[in-house]
C-alpha cells in the first residue's frame, strides 16, 4: 500500500473543494462530504471519517481547507465529543459504536457532554457513588445517582458515564463506563448558576435510566481504565488548546498596556513581563505536547499543561483587574444565560477574572492533576493511599 503523504491529501482536498464548492454548498452538506471522504480526522480509520493517514497529516488538510473558507464543525460547541467521546469510543468502541457514534459527533449533530464528577466524590473521582444494576431478564443497566459540574448538558444528546457496578470491589474496581442517552427517561437536568451569573455547568439527576448492555464501552468492571484514556484526552484538550503568540487571556492585558500608558507602573511591567513568557513558553509547551500525540496516546504530562493552564488564566486575569483598576471591576451583563461555551476573550475583564477561577476545578482539580504529575512524570513516591484496598462499600463516607 503507497503510504499516504502531505501532498495526496492536499490533492483529495482540492478534489472535495471541487465537488463541493463551500459557496455554493450547505455547511451541513459539506461537512458530511468532507466526512465521508475521510479529511474529517485523517488518522481514524477508513470509514470512520479517516484514511489511517499519520495523524501529523491533519495540518495540512486543515490548511488547505481554512485558506478556501471551507466551514469547520464548530469543535468549541461540540469539544467533549471531539476531544474525549470520539477517541475513547475509537479506542474501546465495538464496530458498530463507532458506525453509530462517530459521525454524528464530528459533524456536530449530536452533542455530548460528561457524566463523570459526582457532587459525594470531590476531586476523587474514583470514589463515585452512581449506581448501575443489570437487569436480570433484560440484560439492560438500570442506573441511578447524581453527577455535577456537567458542562453542555443541557444540549447535549449523548453522554459518556462511569457508574459503579460492584460496590464490593476497592473503588478503582467495580466501575463501567456507558454511552447514556441524555433523552431517556430519568434523566433530569438542572443549571447550576456560577461566579459570572451563566449556567454553563449542570446537575444531573438519573433515576431509574435504562441503557442497554450495547452502550456499554469497554469490559464490566473496567470502567476506570476506560476512563482514564478519557481523562488524559481531556486535559489535553483544554490544557493543549492551540492559540497563536500572544493570544489567550495574555491577548487583552498586553493591549491595555500598549494602548493605556497611564495605567503603567514599574510594578505591573515586571509582572506583565513575567506572565508574557509564562504565557509563551506554555503556549510551545503544547506545540510539543500536540507533537507528542502524532506518536501515540496522550501522556500524563497533559496534566502539567492543564495545570499551567488554570494557574496562568488566574495570574494574567488578577493582574488585568489591577491594572485597569476600578473599571476591571466593572461587569457586562449579570442575566442568567446558558452558553455554549466560555468566551474569555470576548467579554471584559471582570467576566474573565471571575470565570478563570473555575479553571482549577474542571477538567480535573489542580490536587489531584498535582499528585499525577508527581508520581506518573517525576517518578515521586505515591501519596499514602490506605483505601486503596477497601471495598467501596465499607469506605467512611
Amino acid at each position: 500500500m503507497t503510504a499516504i503523504t502531505a501532498e495526496h491529501l492536499r490533492t483529495r482536498v482540492r478534489g472535495l473543494l471541487a465537488a463541493h464548492p463551500p459557496a455554493d454548498t450547505a455547511r451541513a452538506d459539506f461537512l458530511r462530504a468532507r466526512f465521508d471522504a475521510g479529511l474529517a480526522w485523517v488518522h481514524y480509520p477508513e470509514g470512520l471519517g479517516g484514511l489511517g493517514a499519520p495523524r501529523s497529516l491533519q495540518a495540512a488538510v486543515d490548511a488547505e481547507l481554512e485558506a478556501a473558507g471551507a466551514p469547520d464543525n464548530d469543535p468549541r460547541r461540540i469539544g467533549i465529543g471531539l476531544g474525549m467521546a470520539a477517541p475513547t469510543i475509537l479506542a474501546y468502541g465495538t464496530e458498530e459504536q463507532k458506525q453509530r457514534f462517530l459521525r454524528p459527533l464530528w459533524l456536530g449533530e449530536e452533542v455530548w457532554c460528561q457524566l463523570f464528577s459526582e457532587p459525594g466524590a470531590g476531586s476523587d473521582l474514583a470514589a463515585l457513588g452512581t449506581r448501575a444494576v443489570r437487569e436480570t431478564d433484560s440484560g439492560d443497566w438500570i442506573v441511578d445517582g447524581q453527577k455535577v459540574w456537567t458542562s453542555s448538558a443541557h444540549t447535549a444528546r449523548w453522554a459518556i458515564l462511569i457508574a459503579r457496578t460492584d460496590p464490593a470491589l476497592p473503588k478503582h474496581q467495580g466501575i463501567t463506563y456507558f454511552l447514556c442517552d441524555m433523552h431517556a427517561p430519568g434523566v433530569e437536568v438542572r443549571p447550576l448558576r456560577q461566579i459570572t451569573g451563566e449556567a454553563e455547568f449542570n446537575e444531573v439527576f438519573l433515576t431509574g435510566v435504562r441503557i442497554p448492555d450495547t452502550h456499554r464501552l469497554g469490559a464490566v468492571g473496567e470502567g476506570w481504565a476506560v476512563a482514564r484514556t478519557t481523562l488524559m484526552n481531556e486535559r489535553v484538550s483544554i490544557g493543549g488548546m492551540r492559540i497563536p503568540r500572544e493570544g489567550g487571556m495574555i491577548a487583552p492585558v498586553a493591549a491595555a498596556w500598549r494602548d493605556r500608558p497611564e495605567l503603567r507602573s514599574h510594578a505591573l511591567h515586571q509582572r506583565l513581563l513575567e506572565l508574557w513568557v509564562e504565557a509563551e513558553v506554555a503556549r510551545l509547551t503544547g506545540e510539543r505536547l500536540r507533537q507528542q500525540l502524532v506518536a501515540g496516546q496522550p501522556g500524563p504530562e497533559g496534566s502539567g499543561m492543564k495545570l499551567t493552564f488554570a494557574r496562568l488564566n488566574q495570574e494574567i486575569s488578577a493582574l488585568e483587574v489591577e491594572l485597569l483598576a476600578e473599571e476591571g471591576l466593572l461587569y457586562d451583563d449579570w442575566t442568567m444565560r446558558r452558553p455554549d461555551g466560555v468566551d474569555f476573550t470576548g467579554r471584559e475583564a471582570g467576566y474573565r477574572y471571575l470565570r478563570a477561577k473555575g479553571n482549577s476545578i474542571e477538567g480535573g482539580t489542580s490536587e489531584i492533576l498535582l499528585n499525577i504529575v508527581a508520581e506518573r512524570v517525576l517518578g515521586l513516591p505515591p501519596e499514602p493511599r490506605d483505601d486503596k484496598d477497601l471495598a467501596w462499600k465499607d469506605l467512611s463516607r
